[in-house]
């Protein structure tokens, strides 16, 4: 027998008409790429992200075209999402930090028909577009005063173009499988790998992502994505806020710890979310200027580990909840959420911050598992370590072109290349990553854990741990470290200050400070240079 309930298709437009009729005037503020702060609401980005889908219709655009996006955070970008799934086309976010060659392949890969573009990468498509041969046209998210003379293929500035549509128009999508957004892996190793999300997988993951052990966001809240639009599906803020009713603070181009202050405080901000990276530059700032947070209730980290002395800032000094959350481009991408349930709800002080290291524990709609090399599940005992793997509605079930099938198994499980345990309360801590971790001697260590404790030393800006080749253990860790401007630390300082945190046999064989430790285009540290860097560096043990 079956359900007699309507049939009732998951699709991003219905997202943004729910939030245009039951939260109109809600708030989309922005600073925008050419200065000044621009205010607009749901009902109005529905109106335009109408005209974009019929303009895009008109001039031949339709289901399955990949149409691509390289924006800053602003309202302009967050229409160009609407208007491009709402006639089945798949809004394809460009990562502008990625060499100029891994675009041009990732463009190429995808077959990207047409580019809306910030000003601000106007010089990097020039010099791009020729090597893109599906490229038909380029619209430059900006208005006729600010337009730029271009050598880009039929380009047109955004507010002159939005001109020639009235908006009489409606969404074109029915099937809820239908592929809606695009964005690839930054590619540490090889070539990057497309993850292609349904409209039916983003808005599930919306609603995941909306519960209040997840973001928990509300009509109440005054929501500022900082993790970019391009960087893993924007964290699915640009479904979840208007699905929720949350208002929109779009920071624009402008990521520094003075700038996000600024919007935080002047527009009310109530919940955010950023990487680690961004957090230290916004804690700095506060640190120099004396500024409070009065607004701030709530902030999610993620991308990253996050550094224990960040929970500790927010939380201590400055009264606001830290979130740790993990996820992955593949995953849509939230998959934990470090929220505290009951079990350790009298948990304050040491132990509370530990807990709260811990990446968190998977909402409904993501299930997690750790095995060994052998594929046999480990058990949550918070001590067994292992490769993680995950499924569900939001998870991808392969990649674009079928690359990387080797990640995908046949029951549906996603290795995700993390090294973590679980405990018997379902929270995961992830260890390392599988081609980072450090085998010595038989045993592995932890280069995250090293890392963040390391990080905890007040004359340490950056910490990266590798293992170099070791004749007796294999590998031993080495301690990469760039010490904070103007202070005076030494391998001495640093290796007491990690005597009695972990392990003896886990203590960093040498410490070597640097000015600068390079990082992938999304801001994570790059080992496999720190690697390269340091292939013939010979351990004081050997």
């Amino acid at each position: 027998m079956q359900g007699l309930m309507q049939h009732w298709p998951l699709l991003c437009s219905k997202v943004i008409d729910h939030a245009a009729h039951e939260y109109p005037l809600r708030e989309v503020v922005s600073r925008s790429v050419e200065g000044p702060m621009h205010r607009t609401n749901y009902r109005e980005v529905r109106e335009r992200a109408l005209k974009i889908a019929q303009l895009l219709e008109r001039e031949g655009f339709g289901l399955g075209d990949r149409i691509a996006t390289m924006a800053w955070n602003t309202w302009r970008h967050l229409e160009c999402w609407y208007g491009i799934t709402g006639i089945g086309a798949i809004y394809h976010t460009l990562n502008p930090r990625l060499f100029p060659e891994q675009i041009a392949w990732i463009m190429n890969d995808a077959e990207d028909k047409l580019l809306f573009v910030d000003l601000t990468f106007v010089p990097l498509v020039e010099a791009l577009a020729p090597q893109i041969a599906s490229l038909e046209k380029v619209i430059v998210l900006t208005d006729a005063a600010h337009m730029p003379e271009t050598t880009l293929p039929n380009a047109v500035a955004y507010e002159e173009w939005l001109k020639g549509a009235d908006g009489d128009f409606s969404w074109r999508v029915a099937d809820e499988n239908v592929a809606a957004g695009m964005c690839y892996t930054s590619g540490t190793t090889g070539h990057p790998k497309g993850v292609v999300y349904s409209h039916r997988s983003n808005v599930l993951h919306s609603m995941i992502a909306q519960a209040p052990d997840a973001m928990g966001l509300s009509s109440a809240d005054r929501m500022l994505p900082i993790v970019p639009l391009f960087h893993a599906n924007g964290w699915g803020i640009a479904l979840t806020s208007p699905m929720s009713g949350a208002a929109m603070v779009m920071p624009g181009a402008k990521m520094d710890g003075a700038s996000i202050y600024d919007i935080l405080t002047t527009e009310r901000v109530t919940l955010s979310a950023a990487v680690p990276t961004v957090w230290l530059m916004l804690l700095q700032h506060l640190e120099t200027s004396g500024g409070e947070l009065p607004d701030l209730k709530r902030v999610i980290i993620g991308g990253s580990a996050c550094p224990r002395r960040v929970t500790e800032a927010f939380q201590n000094r400055y009264g606001v909840k830290v979130i740790h959350a993990w996820g992955m481009t593949e995953m849509s991408p939230l998959g934990t959420l470090c929220s505290i349930k009951p079990e350790y709800a009298d948990l304050e002080g040491e132990a509370l911050l530990a807990l709260e290291e811990k990446q968190g524990f998977a909402p409904f709609g993501v299930e997690m598992k750790v095995t060994d090399d052998a594929n046999v599940s480990l058990p949550r005992d918070g001590q067994s370590f292992g490769r993680l793997k995950v499924r569900g509605p939001a998870v991808a079930k392969a990649y674009y072109k079928n690359q990387g099938a080797e990640m995908f198994d046949d029951d549906g499980w996603f290795d995700t290349g993390d090294v973590a345990h679980i405990d018997p309360h379902g929270y995961m801590q992830i260890t390392d990553r599988a081609k980072d971790v450090i085998k010595s001697g038989g045993e592995w260590i932890s280069t995250i854990k090293i890392e963040n404790l390391a990080v905890g030393h007040p004359g340490v800006a950056e910490a990266a741990v590798i293992g170099l080749r070791h004749p007796k253990w294999d590998e031993r860790p080495l301690l990469v470290c760039v010490p904070k401007a103007g202070g005076s630390l030494t391998k001495d300082d640093l290796l007491g200050y990690l005597d009695g945190k972990i392990a003896k046999w886990w203590m960093p064989d040498d410490v070597v400070f640097v000015d600068e430790i390079p990082h992938t285009a999304t801001g994570k540290i790059q080992k496999t240079a720190l690697r390269k860097n340091f292939a013939d560096y010979v351990l004081p043990t050997v």
